[in-house]
């Protein structure tokens, strides 16, 4: 049996740190030897530091395990998924790959910088050919790679199998999840029975990471996508799952058939290598009227898989859909465990 490869979480007491715990159980490839947090937590156990927030009980096996504080790169091992708070993850992060650390960020910091990998395996595997470019600049012996926006992720994938036709227009509306606003998140007083149509900086995160994502590796530099982007962002009374109407408008003129077709046949890399965390299909087409939908549909496929349904001509562009991800799973912890599996198979953790 091939030893796992131990992997520390930066940021491990908050709600996405968590996420990371609970999703890297029974890993096959990884295995939870490190967590790191603030100074606050550092030397306790895991379980005296964690108000854990999740279904079921805390891991026994990383219950146990002493908090190291997140600023102390000495001890860490070479993997580390980084769950760290906006506010301190530039420095830290840049900090351990300084030290020959590969570092797998959810944080937003260093998504746009232009050396850095904006990763969603199914759909720009090849951008990991920024890490070479990225060591050179910065004198790195580690790297730096990020997944994308919760909402973004959902976006990207739904949009991935339609770029042979030629992307010229989206136009986005979400409805998210409260769980995207972290712990405590939205005040109940704020958000039952209700929609806040605003989340600060989602909107310009949303039109700028998809440009990124879906453009293309030219030389050292990524060429964004050629195509207009509008979002609008609410936030609705739902636990786990966001929900996106979109219209796209389309260089070429697929019917309904072509599109279906295109969404029925994406089997991108991480599906053809067998990734553990990826989806047997990673986007599933839903033909029922009225799915997807949150509640229903959301934690299928361990929370990996995109869902589209009602797809139909747009009198305003071409075609207009529903998609639908879990924001804390595909749009997050596990993003970063998939990004961190096709590091591994291309031999970027040896």
């Amino acid at each position: 049996m091939q030893k796992k490869v131990e992997v520390g979480i930066l940021g491990a007491t908050g709600m996405v740190g968590q996420h990371f715990v609970k999703f890297l159980q029974g890993h096959p490839w990884f295995e939870i030897t490190w967590l790191g947090a603030s100074d606050r937590s550092a030397g306790k156990p895991y379980a005296e530091a964690t108000s854990w927030r999740l279904d079921g009980v805390m891991p026994e096996n990383v219950a146990r395990l002493v908090v190291q504080d997140s600023k102390t790169v000495n001890g860490a091992p070479r993997l580390l998924f980084s769950a760290m708070d906006a506010s301190v993850a530039t420095e830290i992060e840049r900090a351990f790959a300084q030290a020959g650390h590969v570092v797998v960020s959810n944080s937003r910091n260093h998504r746009m910088e232009p050396d850095v990998p904006l990763l969603v395996p199914e759909i720009n595997p090849d951008h990991l050919n920024l890490i070479p470019i990225q060591q050179r600049k910065r004198g790195w012996k580690g790297q730096i790679a990020t997944n994308p926006n919760c909402s973004t992720v959902v976006l990207t994938m739904a949009l991935a199998p339609l770029q042979k036709f030629g992307i010229e227009k989206v136009i986005v509306t979400t409805m998210q999840a409260i769980s995207g606003a972290g712990y405590p998140g939205v005040a109940s007083m704020d958000i039952n029975a209700n929609v806040i149509p605003f989340i600060g900086g989602e909107e310009e995160k949303m039109e700028q990471e998809t440009q990124k994502i879906l453009g293309t590796l030219k030389g050292d530099q990524i060429a964004p996508l050629e195509a207009t982007v509008s979002a609008h962002c609410n936030r609705v009374p739902v636990v786990d799952g966001h929900t996106i109407t979109v219209s796209v408008g389309l260089r070429e003129k697929p019917s309904e058939a072509d599109i279906l077709e295109a969404l029925d046949k994406f089997r991108p890399i991480p599906q053809q290598r067998g990734l553990p965390s990826a989806p047997r299909k990673p986007v599933v087409y839903m033909e029922e009227n009225n799915r997807p939908q949150p509640r229903r549909d959301v934690e299928r496929e361990r929370g990996m898989a995109v869902f589209v349904g009602r797809l139909r001509r747009c009198p305003v562009l071409d075609f207009k859909f529903v998609a639908l991800g879990h924001n804390t799973v595909r749009g997050a912890a596990g993003a970063a465990v998939l990004n961190a599996e096709l590091m591994y198979s291309e031999g970027l953790l040896d």
